[in-house]
Formats: C-alpha cells, sequence, structure tokens
C-alpha cells in the first residue's frame, strides 16, 4: 500500500506509526464489526480514562497553558465529555439498528434496508486550546460507529499529550485505540496515511495542507477549522444583557475558543457605549489583576507576540484601545495572561479584522442596519459560529435566512455547541463534515443500502430476450412514474 509519505521522514517514531497503523488496519478488516457490548466497553474504558484521572488531566492541561483555569477545564472539557459518552451509551442501540427505508413502488413487495457499518480506521488530529474534550469528541463517535484510532495530540500540549498516551494505553489494546507521540516525523506524515476517515481540528491554513495529503489516498475528512465568528448586536437587544454574555463568550480560555465571537457588530450610535458595558463586564468578571486564577494564559509567547501585533497594528492605524486592567502592568506578560482588550472603531485594513484573532482582543465595529450586517459578514468567508441579540424576530429571521454558518446561538454566545443532539461543523473555509451524537456515529459509518427482492416480483420480465412482455413492462412504468 502505498502511503505517499515524505522520503526524508525516516526514523524509529515514523516506523512505529506506520506499523501500528498496518497493524489497526489488519484487525478492523479481520473483525470489521464489533457488536453492541464491545463498543458500549470502549466507551465505558474511554470515560474510566477520564475519570480516574480527572485532576492529572487537570494539572497536565494547566502546565501546558502556563496557567488554565480548573473550573474552565472541568465545564468545557471533562463534563462535556462525560456528557457525550453518557449520550452515545443511551442511544447506542438504536443508532446501530438497521433503518427501513420506502421500495419504488415497482419493485415491490421486495424491501429495502439502510445497514450502518464501521469504516474501520479513524485517524485523528487534535488542537491544543481544548486538547481533551476536542480530542474525545470525535472518538467518542468514531468508537460508537465501531471504529479503531489513532490520535495524534498537538505538540504544543506535551504534558497533556504524555498523559493522554499513558492513560489510553493503560485500558485499550494498540489496534483499539492508540496515541502517538508528538514528534515531528509523526506529525508532518499523519494525514498521509490511508485511514478510513480523517478527522481535523485546527487552523484554516493547515486544513487545506491535511486535506491535500488525505486526498492523495481518497481519505475522508472532517474539518473543524474557525475563522472570524460575528456577533451582532441588533437595535432590540438589551445592551448590558448582550455585553454580558459577549464578554463570557470572548474570555473564555481567554479567548482560544474555535467558536468565540471574533468581532461585534453594532448599531452605529451604540458603538461606544456597549463597548464600555463590555469592558466593565470584564472588569466584573476576572478583575484586572493578572494572577487571578479564573482567567488563563495564552498558550505560547508566539501566540502572545501576535496578540501584541493585532492590539499595536490597530493602534497605528486609529482604534481605540479599551481595557479593563493596565496593559503595561509587567505581570500580564509574566504570567503570559494577555488583557481583556477591545479594539473600537477596527476598520477592514487592520489586521485583527484580516485573521481570526484566538485571544482575548474583540474589535468592535458600526453598522447602520441588519441589511449593512448582513453585507459585512457575506463578504468574508463563511464562519463557524453566528451570534445574534435581539427581540425583533423579523431582523432575527432575515439574519438566519441569509447568512450561512457552522451553527448559531442565539441571544447568547457558545451554547450551540454543548447540543448532543445537534450537529456540530463548518461550511467552506471554517471546515467541513460535522459530528456529535447521532452526526458523529453516521460521519464514522457507512450507511450501506441493501435491495432484499422478493420471489413474487416481476423483474425477470427485464431480462432478454425482449419481447412483447418488455413494451407492457415499459408502459406500466412510465404510467406509474
Amino acid at each position: 500500500m502505498n502511503l505517499a509519505l515524505d522520503e526524508s521522514l525516516t526514523g524509529g517514531p515514523l516506523r512505529a506509526l506506520e506499523n501500528a497503523f498496518h497493524a489497526m488496519l489488519a484487525r478492523s478488516r479481520a473483525e470489521p464489526a464489533p457488536d453492541c457490548a464491545e463498543r458500549l466497553d470502549r466507551l465505558a474504558r474511554l470515560r474510566a480514562v477520564v475519570a480516574d484521572n480527572e485532576e492529572r488531566f487537570r494539572q497536565a492541561i494547566s502546565a501546558d497553558f502556563g496557567h488554565r483555569s480548573a473550573v474552565e477545564t472541568t465545564i468545557a472539557e471533562t463534563m462535556l465529555v462525560f456528557s457525550e459518552i453518557r449520550h452515545a451509551t443511551k442511544q447506542l442501540k438504536s443508532w446501530m439498528a438497521q433503518q427501513r427505508v420506502a421500495t419504488t413502488l415497482q419493485f415491490l413487495p421486495a424491501r429495502n434496508r439502510l445497514i450502518p457499518q464501521p469504516l474501520g480506521v479513524v485517524g485523528i488530529i487534535a488542537p491544543w486550546n481544548y486538547p481533551l474534550q476536542l480530542t474525545l469528541a470525535s472518538a467518542i463517535g468514531a468508537i460508537a460507529a465501531g471504529n479503531r484510532i489513532i490520535i495524534k495530540p498537538s505538540e504544543l500540549v506535551p504534558h497533556f499529550s504524555a498523559l493522554l498516551r499513558e492513560t489510553v494505553a493503560e485500558k485499550f489494546d494498540a489496534t483499539e485505540v492508540l496515541v502517538t507521540g508528538v514528534e515531528d516525523e509523526i506529525a508532518k506524515a499523519f494525514a498521509h496515511l490511508p485511514f478510513d476517515h480523517l478527522v481535523f481540528t485546527g487552523s484554516t491554513r493547515v486544513g487545506r495542507l491535511v486535506a491535500e495529503a488525505a486526498g492523495r489516498n481518497l481519505t475522508p475528512v472532517t474539518l473543524e477549522l474557525g475563522g472570524k465568528s460575528p456577533a451582532i448586536i441588533d437595535a432590540s437587544a438589551d445592551l448590558e444583557e448582550a455585553a454580558e454574555r459577549i464578554a463570557y463568550g470572548k474570555l473564555l480560555n481567554a479567548g482560544q475558543t474555535c467558536i468565540a465571537p471574533d468581532y461585534v457588530l453594532v448599531p452605529e450610535h451604540s458603538v461606544q457605549g456597549f463597548a464600555e458595558k463590555v469592558r466593565a463586564q470584564m472588569r466584573r468578571m476576572f478583575g484586572t489583576d493578572p494572577a487571578n486564577r479564573d482567567y488563563t494564559s495564552i498558550i505560547s509567547d508566539r501566540h502572545y507576540a501576535r496578540l501584541e501585533g493585532l492590539v499595536a497594528d490597530a493602534a497605528s492605524r486609529g482604534a481605540r484601545i479599551l481595557q479593563p486592567a493596565k496593559a503595561d502592568d509587567p505581570n500580564w506578560k509574566a504570567h503570559r495572561k494577555f488583557p481583556p482588550t477591545l479594539v473600537v472603531g477596527a476598520t477592514e485594513a487592520m489586521a485583527v479584522m484580516q485573521e481570526e484573532i484566538f485571544g482575548p482582543v474583540l474589535p468592535v465595529l458600526g453598522m447602520r442596519d441588519t441589511t449593512d450586517a448582513i453585507s459585512f459578514i457575506n463578504k468574508r468567508d463563511r464562519p463557524l459560529a453566528l451570534y445574534w441579540f435581539g427581540k425583533d424576530r423579523a431582523a432575527r429571521d432575515e439574519v438566519l435566512a441569509r447568512t450561512v454558518s457552522g451553527g448559531v446561538t442565539i441571544n447568547d454566545c457558545l451554547f450551540h455547541f454543548a447540543q448532543t443532539n445537534q450537529p456540530m461543523g463548518g461550511v467552506g473555509a471554517s471546515g467541513t463534515g460535522a459530528y456529535h451524537g447521532e452526526w458523529g456515529f453516521k460521519t464514522f459509518s457507512k450507511l450501506k443500502p441493501v435491495f432484499y427482492r422478493s420471489k413474487f416480483n416481476r423483474l425477470a420480465d427485464l431480462y432478454p430476450p425482449y419481447g412483447g412482455r418488455i413494451a407492457r413492462l415499459e408502459k406500466m412504468l412510465r404510467f406509474m412514474s
């Protein structure tokens, strides 16, 4: 089998990855369809990985960030993982059942069925920002669907990655679920392996490279990529309420969230007042002390410097910079915590409006009306999320009808992501494919159509030699069409 790997990539880690992949592939072909009991057992073992090591995961993730709020790790990672596993466990039997499909009239009394089958071996290229939840959410769907999994964690969270590798190895055979190392050789080679499905969560730039590599093997991909997710504050909105919810959605995980509101569109006469309300809410939630344990650090010095550059560029181009704390306090940088920042009067020429921010920096822009906001959004790549605040149902429905995004929350932020009965996924530059709950089960399954012919059907009339029978059958089929 041609792996289409870079010939320069050699050595122990890469060879071990190839061997592990082929061993898992062979097992998946020999045992292609684990029954419900085996899948439930794997889900239970995955839950035990997290439940037995919950505090260790919290500490490892915090060590990787420099500081990660323990509460945020609990509510945004471990609790969501437990919820996903509980939902999959409860619904698995019904998901696995054959589905009845109507039979075309002229073929009755035959019957049709859709039979879900595992794809085989699924590869997961995991992100760093929510390393536990975003790694295991897709793994849960893949396991429920009966697949075997290889996970490649992010090199930016080495403590977490090592712990996940250790704890998964304790609960799973290497041909069931395997966590790789984070060596450069593995990162470069992983997407080139001929997986039966590949999941990537990360930037649009890297997502393109992953899709290109997977395409060489015709490997289907699920990409969750992000982008600039807008929030619209309608003229009918309660500004105080919207400010509180925008502040929370933006500052969770210090803005290092793929569905965080990336910029806010506000009626022109309310821009300054709304920005002040958001700043007040940011101060109320997280105070002004960089040592606040509730406020999370930026993942690396490089990412911190990038955020500094975005704010400096905006200021040099005339934006007003609002911060609830003194940004010149050296303790911010010492803790690698970036002060919450609003960029008032941002323009399209500023770098902060040209790339995904992925940090606690929020541009606030004025709009004339709903049509103006829709036009502004539709000139850009389709976002992973969109948020609308207000009471005017006609304006809300106009935004829903005339914009396309991965998901929407009305009068709040983020919470569409936590709905296990709703799909999570992007569109266009923000991603492709979906997971969560049954959507994940279907993503990682082949729904195989099966036609069961009845002995009473007259299909033999279609066979040669053709004669009067075929003419009569054709006339009947035309009548029934």
